[in-house]
Order: C-alpha cells, then structure tokens, then sequence
C-alpha cells in the first residue's frame, strides 16, 4: 500500500513538473518582452493567455534562431501589421496583416503559392511552378484523415479549424496577442481581426501577431508583427483649413477679408458615432465671440492682421443601454497626460488625439469633460464624448482677385516671324504681386500648352501688362495668375486669333467650358506653378513694331465678364501705361 501511495505520488510530481514545462501562449507571445500576469478585463471572443500551446505542432522558435532562414522557399516573408487607430473608447479597432512574398512569388487563385513568370530574377530559374502546392497536400491527406490524426487542422490550444466552405484556400494560422488574450483564425495571404475597445486599458497598447504555414507533419512559422495602437476616451479628429487665393496649403498662414472654410473629419471607421448627437462650438480668437453649429464645416473671415488661437470643441451625446454604470478604464498616466498624433495631410490638415482626462461632464462648457451616463426622458441612457483642437493661425495682406481690364494686339513684321503678340492689362485687388505666370492652354483649359513665369515690380498700384506670344492661329484659354508669399489669385479668358472661321461662335463656347472646368482646372495651375520661376525669355522689341488691329483680329473674352458682367469695369480709362512683363 505504501508502495502505491508512493507511486501516486510520483506520478502526480511528474505531472505537475510537465505541466510547469510546458508552454502558455503568453510565453510564446512575448517574443522577449514581459511576459508578467496583469489583470485584465475580458474581451469577446478572446481567449485567456494562460493556456496550453501545442508546441510539437506549432514549434516556438526565439528571435535570431537560424531555423528562421529555412522557414520558407527562396528568400523571406514579411508581415505588415497596421491597425485603424486611435480608437474611442467603446467602439471597434480593426486590424489588418498582409503577408509580403519573396520577389517573384505570389498567390494564385487556389491560394497556392506558385512563382510569376513574368517577374525577371537572375538569381532562380524556377525549377517548378509551386512554391507551396497545397491543394496537393491537402487531397493527399483531405480534411477527414487530417481531422483525425491531429496534424493540420487544429490550432496551438488544440482547438479544431472551424470547417469554412473555401478551408482548402486558408493555408496560414494567424495568432494575435494583445492585453493578457489571444485570438486565432486561419487564412490566406492577408487576415482581418476586429476588437471591441470598451474593456481596454487606455493608452497605449501592443498588438503582436504571429503567422504559421502549413507543412506536412507541423506548422511553420514564417512572420512576426507587432504595433502599437491607442484606445481614448476623446473623439479623435482633424480639421481640414482651406481658402481660395491661399498659395502654401501648409504654413497656417492665411489671407485677411478673405473667408476661411473648416471642415471637421472625426475618425470614426466603425461608425460608433453613427447614432450620436454631434455639436461644434467654434472660438476663431479674434474677438468675435463663440459659435456652436451642428455642421462639421464652418467658414470664418479674419478683418484684422496677427496670429490668432483657434479653438474648437466637439460634443457627441451617445445613445447607450441602460446598466450598471461602467466606470471609464483606468488611465496609463495621471489626468492631464496628453497622446498626440499629428500627420501632415493635404489642405493644413492635422489629425490629433487630445488629451485624456477625467473630469466631469455637463455641457458644452465643459470641454474637457468624458465619460458620464445619464438618463434621457423616453428611458434610455446617453454617454457624453468630447473632442478637442487648437491652433494658431497668421493674417497677412494677400490678392484677393485678379481682373483682365483690357486686351490689344501688336503685329510683328515679317522680318521677326510669324508669332503673335497679346498684350494684357491686368489688376488686382488686396497686396501688390511679386510674380505673373500665364497658361495658355486648349479651348476647354484642360490641356496645357504654354507656361511662362517671370518676377514682376509693383510699387504703387496693382496695374501691369502681360505681354504673350501665340505661334499660330486658333482659339486658346489664357490663365493668368498673381501671386506674392501668402497669396495666388486666377483670373481667366478666352481669345481667338487671326480670326479663325467661326471664331465668335467658337469663342462664346469657349467661355462657358472655361466656366464649366474651372475648379478643375485650378487644381492644374497649383501642380504647374511650382516652377514659378521658370526661364522665360521676352520677345524683344524693335522700332518696326507697330499696334495694327486690321492685321491681327482678336476676340476676347473674359470668363467673369460672362457670368458676372456687373463686377467688371465698362471702357477702363488707364491714368499711366504699365509696365511690360
């Protein structure tokens, strides 16, 4: 008796002496890092890190193991793991993993992966056509016989593959790893995960992945990933800042009595705040006072000169089920700690995660303020969420319009060609311009033909003529801008040369495609203006050349002057000629 007490008692040790051995997911998982025990709260449809991993059938192998060199055929894989945060608190982060072959290797239709012989190596010359030919693995062992000996279709905690209809195309076991939980799905070359964030410390958390092939006896491992993602109790957001005339899209510098357009873009991929209702209370720094709006966009008119802080505010009344109140999820550091992310996006856009704090709500008012519950009239409950932006603008003096007052021909002898010359006069409205460029383009301002910049010397008012040449006869759309450091300024026009047959009927069609393209083509102009200096060299001029209006027929058309004839000048009188450009 005592010898089987004795036995008993050995069997148990060795028991728990394996059990010590073996490994737990958040062993493998930690590839390195802290691997301690924290409390964490449970996510749906997450496992804890605490189980058993199969590592006979998924082998763990540390970082810098050279077994890592012969993972996979003809060179390396990589993961690229990338996520849709910052994410408020209560709504889905979303993660995304997409394997990167060796050049030359891709995934056929099958999800095998095979080489592309359209892809030049001079290092391989593909001796077969499969990297990995799984499909024929798979029908020599089919899904029966693998089920049953336990070798392809479980994962590392012994759980059975779910039997999908297209299992034979999920070739790789995708392991992801994040607060003390693990999640595994199988795949093909790319893998989606999605987390609910409301059981979610707040702050700054990691996700890492690890990413398994299948193989004829075991899974091999091929990739790691990991990346940090932010869970907040504020609405993200950037605000978008544009204006008409405005020449750097990136320096906050802005033109006075011109109105600034914002549009406000909250980061929202789940459509958490779908249901909400969402209010913007605006403070532009100026003196004018606050404006609360319901509309994302707003638009501002700076009348003084100076720098000025914006600040804007972003209430979201979120409809909620009614329970027991959930206190927000402890922060990583202590309230005021700020997590700020600003990326440089088209039209002075910065994307923000504002400051995480706990006080509490009321209004508007309090702008700070996350995170309480409260009842609403018809029974249900609400949760208030804010969202915070600041910055400082500059006001200078810029062009706010540019106008072509009057046009006239200059006629070249025969002895200096066949171009034709158009003088401009041209005028402007707010600060003196230091450069002139002229595109002359086809009939519809799509297609460029011409680009000519020059520096040009206003010193008293905005008044100068643009002298261009034209090589042959036809119709043409002239764009001609002014511009200084702050500010560009288009006006545009249609002029048809020599005459041409249908000219006046041609000329009038001009004007409304003109109209009709111009946003479109004003987007042309910014690309082409960058060489603003571009070398020009002016026609000279000789004592021959004379103002002659029968040699050379132009018909000119101002596009302002089509749509808007009450804003244009009739018969300009010209107190002094301008200078030529």
């Amino acid at each position: 008796m005592k010898g089987l007490c004795l036995l008993l008692g050995v069997l148990l040790l060795v028991e728990g002496v394996l059990h010590a051995a073996a490994k737990q997911f958040r062993d493998v998982m930690s590839y390195g890092r802290s691997s301690h025990v924290r409390s964490h709260k449970k996510l749906h449809g997450w496992s804890p890190d605490q189980n058993q991993w199969n590592e006979k059938l998924y082998p763990f192998w540390e970082k810098g193991d050279p077994r890592w060199n012969d993972c996979w055929r003809g060179g390396k894989v990589v993961a690229r793991l990338t996520s849709d945060s910052p994410a408020l608190v209560g709504s889905n982060v979303t993660f995304t993993v997409t394997l990167q072959f060796p050049r030359c290797q891709k995934e056929d239709n099958d999800s095998n992966i095979v080489y592309d012989r359209n892809c030049r190596n001079d290092s391989s010359d593909f001796p077969d056509q499969y990297v990995y030919n799984w499909t024929k693995w798979i029908d020599d062992c089919g899904w029966e016989n693998c089920t049953s000996n336990n070798t392809h279709n479980v994962f590392p905690d012994g759980r059975p593959f779910p039997h999908h209809p297209g299992w034979r195309t999920r070739n790789f076991v995708y392991l992801f790893h994040t607060v003390g939980q693990y999640y595994q799905k199988t795949g093909g070359s790319s893998a989606i995960v999605s987390i609910n964030t409301t059981n979610i410390t707040l702050g700054k958390q990691m996700m890492v992945v690890s990413v398994y092939r299948r193989g004829h006896g075991t899974y091999v491992p091929v990739a790691i990933a990991s990346g940090i993602y932010v869970v907040t109790d504020q609405i993200p957001l950037y605000v978008n800042l544009t204006q008409k005339n405005d020449r750097n899209a990136s320096d906050s510098v802005f033109i006075k009595d011109s109105p600034i357009t914002f549009d406000v873009k909250i980061h929202d991929p789940s459509h958490y705040l779908n249901n909400s209702a969402i209010s913007y209370k605006w403070n532009y720094g100026d003196g004018s006072g606050s404006f609360i709006s319901n509309s994302p966009i707003s638009t501002h008119t700076y009348t003084l000169l100076g720098n000025f802080s914006l600040n804007l505010t972003v209430q979201a009344i979120i409809p909620v089920p009614c329970g027991p109140a959930t206190p927000t999820p402890p922060l990583p550091t202590s309230p005021g700690a700020t997590t700020q992310n600003s990326t440089s996006i088209t039209n002075k856009t910065e994307l923000t995660t504002p400051a995480i704090t706990t006080k509490t709500p009321s209004n508007l008012d309090s702008p700070t303020s996350t995170g309480v519950m409260e009842d609403t009239p018809d029974g249900g409950c609400r949760i208030y969420r804010y969202g915070h932006y600041k910055t400082t603008i500059s006001v200078v003096e810029g062009i706010l319009q540019v106008n072509i007052i009057q046009m006239t021909s200059v006629q070249m002898t025969v002895a200096q060609g066949e171009n034709s010359l158009v003088d401009f006069v041209v005028t402007c409205q707010g600060s003196l311009p230091t450069d002139a460029c002229t595109i002359v383009s086809d009939p519809t301002c799509q297609v460029s033909q011409n680009v000519v910049c020059d520096p040009v010397e206003v010193t008293d008012q905005c008044l100068l003529t643009i002298r261009r040449a034209f090589n042959e006869p036809g119709t043409y759309c002239v764009n001609i801008t002014l511009g200084d450091d702050a500010s560009q300024a288009l006006t545009s026009a249609l002029i048809s040369v020599n005459g041409a047959p249908g000219s006046s009927s041609r000329t009038v069609e001009g004007v409304l495609i003109a109209s009709g393209f111009l946003v479109a083509f004003v987007i042309i102009v910014t690309l082409l203006l960058y060489k603003r200096y571009k070398e020009y060299k002016p026609i000279e001029r000789s004592a021959e050349q004379a103002v002659n209006r029968e040699g050379l027929s132009v018909y000119f058309n101002n596009v302002k002057a089509v749509l808007f004839p009450g804003n244009n000048e009739r018969d300009p009188l010209l107190k002094s000629k301008p200078g030529i450009v």
